[in-house]
């Protein structure tokens, strides 16, 4: 017999319960409704006999976020955000999608051990619903208050993703009824070993599909956890049995060559996976944790073209500073930027535009994320004894022309770097820092001598990676004026030409920006000045909404933000007399190049990026 609903909805209190508090009250406390139109509310619920829910719905007058919160609060249940919360296959197998559509409420967890399923409910009070769930599930429903749209939502779509839909399917035949025992995969016999084969294939396909570069499965003590880094950010897309996570974790570890049996320390292995249309080379880390072995399986595309360096985002003065370095023969140029900000795609991009049969280019890389025809492609074997170094230093009697090393770690590998480019080379690498001109102090103190930098260096790149905000989800805003002020002063004089280029309105910029800072000095009779100022002066943003396309995140692909630095005499000068970074970006900045930071206002302006993902992975 299933258990009987939570005593807390036997009952629907009364808005007006025993602290007197009503809905209104509720949203005002938290922020979502001023006091004046709470009190219009408790008096047109008097006057009309509609229930605030109705009143505050027909106006308008709240988000529905906001609504479902306070509902939440008032009738003391729980609130469940739908938009942070993981699909489960188990709950989806346990309700149909007809039921659930009917009451407009999803399954988001079960707990096979209390017999506990987890109902998100536009109307949580609603016990006919909770009655007829719980006699069809066999199952204790636990209702909690969710937002309606969001759960017709997934109701309409996480039914029907192949991921869940799919899993769901293989997980009827991987786990028995009595899910709480121990998952012994020896007593299982064939068709389990097939279907924990079949999930790991279903994981994997649509970490394909959906662009992801990096997966994760994690145990988290009751269940395992799946989350995909899509567009650079985690997203949790599936959560598992706990007992099918250790049959998980060895059939990925049998697959990438690691030891089933050691548990106690990390391993490293890969594997490819190929779906219809393309193949990814896949390498698997596993790490011992409090709640069993996680494994993070990063993917690494074999088909695909490498796109051109205006295609990652670079242009005008920085794009030209930077073919200005490739074209010449010899010299160092440096990436810059810390893990997964994308330097290995802007090397690969600059070598696929040197490579011609003409030039000798050898590379060193750990490891080797694309093959590319005509390129002579050196993995590091740590445990063979080639490092950075030592393939450096044998790379010099291979006749090079060009040689790419994947990342200056160390003083030996900085010198060998030095000695390449000072001996007619032209050297590529990448380095570990915040922005270009922290890249001098870094190999000064790797004991690098600045006359030998001075001499060598060309051009240092410093880059990061935003989000590009779907197109056809997106949608223009108007930004507050601290927001604007801020990009006024970054940008500097880069803002009239910024603002023409973009879709604002902006007649006459600078005489506008002017005209602007003598308002605030001003009151009075300056008010219509101030006024016809500020309607000239509208600057538009662009964000994205959300789509099913890019899984309501309003972003979908991603391109870089840079910054170049080309070493001019005036740069070489000051490497000389060993000084420190903010002098080198300062004079570079007076030379006209063109920050990080302003490199992402401009791309904001234009609509390719949000202002927030600037600031995300710029901000100083």
């Amino acid at each position: 017999m299933p258990a009987q609903p939570l005593v807390n909805v036997g009952k629907k209190p009364s808005l007006n319960g025993e602290n007197n508090k009503t809905l209104a009250d509720i949203l005002v406390v938290q922020g979502a409704l001023d006091s004046v139109r709470a009190k219009q509310v408790n008096l047109a619920e008097i006057q009309s006999g509609k229930t605030q829910e109705e009143i505050l719905t027909g106006q308008n007058l709240v988000k529905e976020k906001d609504l479902a919160r306070a509902k939440a609060e008032l009738y003391n249940i729980p609130f469940i955000d739908l938009t942070s919360t993981p699909s489960s296959p188990e709950a989806l197998a346990t309700l149909p999608q007809e039921v659930a559509a009917r009451f407009s409420a999803f399954p988001v967890s079960v707990d096979p051990v209390k017999h506990e399923l987890v109902v998100a409910m536009a109307d949580p009070l609603d016990l006919t619903a909770i009655e007829f769930i719980e006699q069809k599930t066999s199952l204790s429903v636990k209702p909690h208050a969710g937002e309606k749209s969001v759960i017709e939502h997934l109701i309409s779509t996480a039914y029907s993703s192949s991921l869940a839909r799919e899993v769901t399917a293989a997980l009827k035949e991987v786990t028995p009824t009595d899910k709480v025992k121990t998952l012994d995969i020896a007593k299982t016999g064939v068709i389990r070993e097939e279907k924990v084969a079949e999930i790991v294939s279903h994981i994997l396909s649509f970490a394909v599909k959906s662009r992801a570069s990096d997966v994760h499965i994690e145990p988290q003590g009751r269940s395992t956890r799946v989350r995909y880094r899509i567009d650079g950010i985690l997203q949790e897309k599936l959560t598992t049995p706990a007992e099918l996570h250790d049959a998980l974790v060895s059939r990925i570890k049998i697959l990438s060559g690691m030891k089933i049996d050691e548990k106690r320390i990390p391993q490293d292995g890969r594997f490819n996976f190929k779906t219809e249309n393309q193949e990814v080379d896949l390498r698997v880390s596993s790490l011992p944790t409090s709640w069993g072995e996680k494994i993070v399986m990063r993917l690494l595309k074999k088909s695909g073209g490498i796109p051109e360096l205006v295609d990652l985002g670079l242009r005008g003065r920085a794009l030209k500073n930077l073919q200005d370095a490739i074209l010449r023969p010899h010299g160092i140029i440096l990436i810059c930027g810390p893990t997964g900000s994308g330097k290995t795609t802007t090397l690969y991009s600059i070598i696929q535009q040197i490579n011609t049969p003409q030039i000798n280019i050898i590379t060193l890389e750990d490891p080797i994320e694309y093959k590319m025809p005509g390129v002579n492609q050196v993995q590091v074997n740590n445990t063979a004894g080639l490092t950075f170094a030592s393939g450096l230093r044998s790379f010099l009697r291979q006749d090079p022309n060009v040689i790419l090393v994947g990342e200056i770690r160390d003083e030996e590998t900085a010198d060998l770097a030095i000695q390449a480019s000072l001996t007619g080379h032209l050297v590529f690498s990448t380095l570990h820092t915040n922005d270009a001109s922290g890249a001098l102090p870094r190999l000064l103190d790797m004991k690098a001598e600045p006359y030998l930098l001075a001499s060598s260096i060309t051009a240092l790149v410093a880059q990061r990676v935003v989000r590009k905000i779907h197109e056809d989800c997106k949608t223009e805003y108007e930004p507050e004026a601290a927001v604007v002020e801020d990009m006024k002063n970054a940008l500097g004089s880069l803002w009239p030409a910024a603002t023409r280029g973009s879709s604002s309105v902006l007649k006459e910029p600078s005489k506008s920006v002017k005209q602007d800072s003598k308002s605030t000095n001003n009151t009075g009779n300056n008010s219509t000045k101030t006024k016809k100022t500020s309607e000239n002066n509208k600057v538009k943003l662009y964000k994205g909404k959300g789509d099913r396309d890019c899984n309501d995140t309003g972003y979908y692909g991603r391109m870089g933000i840079f910054e170049v630095l080309p070493i001019s005499e005036k740069i070489s000068r000051l490497i000389l007399e060993r000084s420190p970074a903010n002098e080198i970006d300062k004079l570079a900045k007076s030379d006209g190049m063109i920050s990080m930071k302003q490199d992402g206002y401009l791309k904001a302006l234009e609509g390719i990026t949000s202002i927030e993902e600037v600031l995300r992975v710029a901000q100083e």
